[in-house]
């Protein structure tokens, strides 16, 4: 054993002693279970072959069920040697680290007194209950988007792997109507009603593919296309995660949660089979008349340059209940350098409020998130508490319109899937998990397909 690990193996003993004396009782830890569910199309790869959708390509798969603990803040926990020897030799890092003082193998855990838990849902999965949701809203105003017609198309190439940010033309006559980037899994989400242009079918031009004609009025539908010596030469999976954050007062826990937790987080992306060529970006946000509107943080590789980025948001201003999301929105999806070709793209929106609607702005979210699935970025909203039904309607198109998937926390509680807890938002079904366990399987979700 190195003098290094001597010493650290003799500060847990002591910090271990210290916890224990000065806890009169010792909290029982709190059993999370983790599920995950995972649908995987396997499309034939005929060009512009059509199929009819349901509510997903296939019928889904129970994933396995992990049980994991965590231990409340504050709980006394006893190590055993060799326990201290397995947090030492994660405690010092190889030399040679990665990125950012973090050895590319090293396995860091996430804060284990985080005490922040989400569940998810996934309305492009659940579409027939997502299109009931949307006609018996009744709450606060909101810029409602027809995405009652929903064409799927699926690219990929000859031995049947997805593309990835493959661009996907939709037009009618001479005029294109949408212009699309595939996701990971070599799928994009049409819907001919939410573009100002309508027609009575549709063309969709694929380099590489022949182009092919989807009729209107069809409801939904696939469509898969093989493209001809696509992919060859890529060899790189490049990953962009983009944090935007609301920045008001509120929102101080939340912050301060992914300050705790955003290298472990680089760490175990780092670690994923893929590889991936990672890179972190932040848009922070308030509203007019705070002390700032947006603070945006270009994409850079190095996590220790990202963490001290995050490190300078203090939870600060709002006021009001609103917040100029629609800005911070267009300031995420334009002002960074996104890489868009053969890239995953992620937004994570960390928020407990709604966008204005009263600013008469053009660049609103409901243009935004078209705009979005333009440069083929997902969506991922994270709904904290205080959340109203407005807010949440708005989170749940920016996640169904991108392919993403809404978020909310629990904060500690347990999801209807497995104690039958009710939550304050409109869905059902879902687990619970930790929310940096969450956001570290969805980044590994989205990189599956193309590690394959």
């Amino acid at each position: 054993m190195t003098l290094n690990r001597f010493f650290l193996m003799l500060l847990l003993v002591v910090g271990t002693a210290v916890l224990a004396a000065c806890g009169a009782t010792t909290p029982q830890p709190e059993a999370v279970e983790v599920t995950r569910t995972v649908t995987e199309a396997e499309p034939p790869a005929a060009v512009g072959s059509e199929s009819t959708a349901g509510d997903s390509p296939t019928a889904p798969e129970s994933g396995p069920k992990v049980a994991a603990t965590r231990a409340p803040a504050g709980t006394a926990v006893a190590v055993n040697a060799a326990e201290m020897e397995v947090a030492v030799e994660a405690a010092v890092p190889a030399a040679d680290a990665a990125r950012g003082g973090v050895a590319a193998d090293a396995a860091l855990p996430l804060d284990q007194n985080s005490s922040l838990t989400a569940g998810e849902v996934d309305d492009n999965a659940k579409w027939d209950d997502y299109l009931l949701y949307l006609r018996e809203y009744t709450g606060a105003q909101v810029l409602k988007v027809d995405v009652s017609e929903r064409q799927q198309i699926w690219v990929r190439d000859g031995q049947e792997r997805p593309l990835a940010g493959q661009q996907v033309r939709i037009l009618s006559g001479d005029q294109t109507v949408a212009t699309l980037r595939t996701h990971s899994d070599g799928r994009v989400y049409f819907f001919p009603r939410a573009y100002p242009a309508q027609a009575a079918e549709y063309r969709v031009e694929v380099d590489g593919a022949d182009p092919f004609t989807i009729p209107a009025g069809s409801g939904q539908r696939e469509w898969f296309v093989t493209v001809v010596n696509g992919g060859q030469g890529e060899t790189a999976v490049n990953l962009d995660v983009l944090f935007l954050i609301d920045a008001t007062g509120s929102m101080a826990d939340e912050i301060q949660q992914l300050k705790d937790n955003i290298r472990a987080i680089s760490a175990q992306v780092d670690a994923l089979p893929s590889r991936p060529d990672v890179r972190f970006g932040l848009v922070a946000y308030r509203d007019r008349e705070d002390a700032f509107l947006t603070q945006v943080t270009d994409f850079t590789p190095d996590v220790e340059t990202f963490a001290a980025a995050l490190d300078q948001v203090q939870a600060d201003g709002g006021g009001d209940y609103p917040e100029d999301l629609n800005q911070a929105l267009a300031d995420a999806i334009h002002r960074p350098e996104w890489r868009v070709a053969n890239t995953v793209s992620l937004i994570f929106l960390v928020a407990d409020a709604p966008p204005h609607l009263d600013y008469g702005q053009q660049d609103h979210y409901a243009a935004e998130m078209l705009q979005a699935a333009q440069r083929g970025i997902k969506i991922y909203p994270i709904a904290s508490s205080g959340l109203d039904e407005q807010g949440e309607y708005i989170f749940r198109q920016l996640a169904q319109a991108t392919g993403g998937r809404f978020i909310f926390l629990t904060y500690g509680a347990s999801g209807p899937g497995s104690t039958g807890t009710e939550t304050e938002f409109q869905v059902s079904d879902y687990m619970v998990s930790a929310l940096d366990d969450l956001v570290v399987k969805i980044i590994e979700e989205e990189l599956a397909p193309l590690s394959r």
